[in-house]
Order: C-alpha cells, then sequence, then structure tokens
C-alpha cells in the first residue's frame, strides 16, 4: 500500500517505513543522523531530497534525472541525479544537487535508457573491473587515434580505433558499466534496488555501479543492494576527521568510515577517492584514509583528484604539482598498491609539469 501527498509520506513496504520526512527519515529509522539533505525547490522552497527528488507511485519509483549519457574519463553511461543528502561547499554538482531540476524518469524508463546504452557497448569488461580506475586501462582520451591518425606515446594501445567513441563528453571507448551519479541519496535504498533490478533484467551484460559518498550505506541498506545485484561502489571519502567532514559537508562521517569493510565484505567491488583542498584536505587526511584503507585490503583502487574552485569554495586555491606528489608518495609509501591522479590538468598545465608528473609516478598512474 502506498499513499503520496506533499505534506506526509507513509510508505509501507518489504524494506522501508517514512513517516513525516523533515523530521523522520530512513537514517534516522536506523539508527544514524539525518543528512544534510536539503533541496530548494523551483518556488524557493526546501524540502528533504527524499521528498523533493525522488517519488512512488502505480508501484513504481521515480527519480528526478538532469541528464544520462556516456561520460568521460569513465567511459560508463552515467545517470546524473538532482538531490543529495549531504551539502559539500566543494560540490561540483550543485546545480542541480541541492536545486530541484532535471525530468522525472521511472526505473522502467532508466533501464531502458541503459538498454539503449549497451546497444553501443565498445569495451566489454569482466565485474571485477566495473570501476572507474580500470578506465585508463584502456585509453587516455587525447583523442589522437581519431584526430591525427596516431597514437599519443601515453597511449595504452589496448584498443582499437573502431573501439573509440566521440561523445559530449568527450573521446573514448563505451564500456559496458551504468553509474548513479551527480546528487546520491543512497539512503533510499529500495530506488537503487528496484532501478538496478530492471537494468539486470533488461539488459545482457551490464554493471551497475554507484558513485558515492557512502552516507547512505548502512549495513541494512547494503544487504538489499546485494540481493538486487549491484556490482560496484565509488566511494568518496572526503575527509577523514569528523569536524573537517561537517565543515565540508554538513554531516558526520562515522558511517562513512566504516562502509568501505562493510562493502568489501557483501563481495561487491570497490574504489575510493578523495580530493585535494588546499587547506582543508590536504597530506594529513589523505595518510590517515589510505592507512584505513590498507587495514581492509591494500589493493583496494584509490583516486587522489585535484581540486579545482566551485561552489562555495571558489576563494580556495587549486593544489600545486608538488603537493599532488607529494601525497601519492605519502599514500603508496603507507601501502596502498593501486593509485592513481585525477584532473591533472588543474596543476599540471605546461610540458615541463607534464614531463615531471611522469617521471616521478609513471603513465600508469595518471
Amino acid at each position: 500500500m502506498i499513499i503520496f501527498c506533499i505534506d506526509k509520506i507513509i510508505i509501507i513496504q518489504q524494506f522501508t517505513v517514512m513517516e513525516n520526512s523533515f523530521s523522520y527519515c530512513n537514517m534516522v529509522k536506523q539508527g544514524y543522523p539525518q543528512g544534510a539533505c536539503e533541496v530548494t525547490l523551483k518556488d524557493n522552497t526546501i524540502q528533504p531530497a527524499c521528498v523533493a527528488t525522488l517519488k512512488y507511485e502505480n508501484n513504481t519509483y521515480y527519480r528526478l534525472i538532469k541528464s544520462m549519457h556516456l561520460s568521460r574519463p569513465e567511459d560508463y553511461f552515467s545517470i546524473y541525479q538532482s538531490g543529495c543528502n549531504h551539502n559539500c561547499l566543494k560540490c561540483h554538482s550543485w546545480e542541480f544537487s541541492k536545486f530541484y531540476s532535471g525530468e522525472w524518469y521511472s526505473t522502467d524508463e532508466i533501464a531502458l535508457a541503459c538498454e539503449e546504452y549497451e546497444k553501443s557497448v565498445t569495451v566489454w569488461e569482466p565485474r571485477e573491473r566495473a570501476l572507474m580506475y580500470y578506465a585508463t586501462d584502456s585509453c587516455k582520451h587525447c583523442g589522437a587515434c581519431i584526430l591525427f591518425n596516431k597514437r599519443s606515446p601515453l597511449c595504452p594501445n589496448k584498443i582499437s580505433q573502431d573501439q573509440i567513441v566521440i561523445s559530449q563528453g568527450g573521446i573514448g571507448p563505451a564500456r559496458n558499466i551504468v553509474a548513479f551519479t551527480g546528487g546520491d541519496i543512497a539512503c533510499q535504498a529500495n530506488f537503487y534496488a528496484e532501478a538496478s533490478q530492471k537494468i539486470k533484467r533488461i539488459c545482457k551484460n551490464i554493471w551497475v555501479l554507484l558513485e558515492t559518498n557512502g552516507y547512505g550505506l548502512t549495513p541494512k541498506n547494503l544487504d538489499l543492494l546485494q540481493k538486487v545485484g549491484l556490482d560496484s561502489y565509488w566511494l568518496d571519502i572526503k575527509a577523514f576527521d569528523e569536524n573537517i567532514y561537517k565543515k565540508l559537508c554538513g554531516t558526520s562521517n562515522k558511517s562513512v568510515l566504516k562502509s568501505p569493510k562493510e562493502i568489501l565484505s557483501r563481495n561487491f567491488i570497490l574504489e575510493i577517492l578523495t580530493v585535494y583542498i588546499p587547506d582543508l584536505v590536504e597530506i594529513e587526511q589523505f595518510e590517515k584514509i589510505a592507512q584505513l584503507i590498507v587495514e581492509i585490503d591494500e589493493n583496494i583502487p584509490f583516486h587522489i583528484l585535484a581540486f579545482f574552485p566551485q561552489y562555495k569554495l571558489k576563494d580556495f586555491r587549486p593544489p600545486t604539482l608538488t603537493e599532488i606528489l607529494d601525497t601519492y608518495k605519502a599514500v603508496k609509501k603507507l601501502g596502498l598498491k593501486k593509485v592513481r591522479i585525477g584532473n591533472i590538468g588543474i596543476f599540471a598545465k605546461k610540458e615541463d609539469d607534464m614531463k615531471r608528473l611522469i617521471r616521478t609516478v609513471g603513465p600508469d598512474a595518471i
């Protein structure tokens, strides 16, 4: 039985009971604090993300989606969602993650879009490679093979030219992965469960990935997502110290720091990323996160991403090449085996910078 109205939601279902979403949510019900999940509607009123950008009608979930397309450098089909349970000062999707924006799509329509994307796939990955981390194994996205009919010195030489696709996000292959990204309401696991089931039912060989801040990945929610066949997670651990995390995101990170172990214990595939933000998330935070990862599994892929000024941190500077290289060396010294650096155009703008970067970390780490 489903009753949906503006002021109050009552969902009586196998996995969720939510009453008065403004003061009670799935996270609260499971013993966690409510996230920083406010979303501004077009009339400037504010609602929780699970109310503003998710609905359940006619036994089907609907999600407010900003766009869906092949993204780079991930080389997979990205579903950009409106609404989020974090309020990150650095968010590069704030225009639609914190503001109502997009069109309503049912889980059936999302599955059909994934089925259509599958027809264009050019690189078929096994499940253990259903991550962003492995995208640059096949292609560095320079476009040299298409634009100049020759490969660049950094080319992995793993795929043929006819596997390259020109898309709105850039040049590269299309891998058999679909990802939920942008806003994140993993705390509403039923939606992702239903969508994953329908995608797997209608597609022949697609892996489902969830790009997430980890806040909604409670043991109960992970159990549900394991049952329905969601495959992998791109986990954004934004900071280790709780005070920094709260300042940056408006929430606690206690459950987030527990999620890598919980994820791997259920045989999901996992990669982790952290963004280097000068004067906020620097090498000390990376060392603590790296130590946490090493104690679980030193082979978990880890991304060091360079911050670029955005949203409420426009006055913060981007990191320098030296800061990124020092961070890379530090996490490798702690024992991480799979480390890559992203957003290199932020800190390596000159030819000499690129040469130094490659000389220090090698082409496989970028």
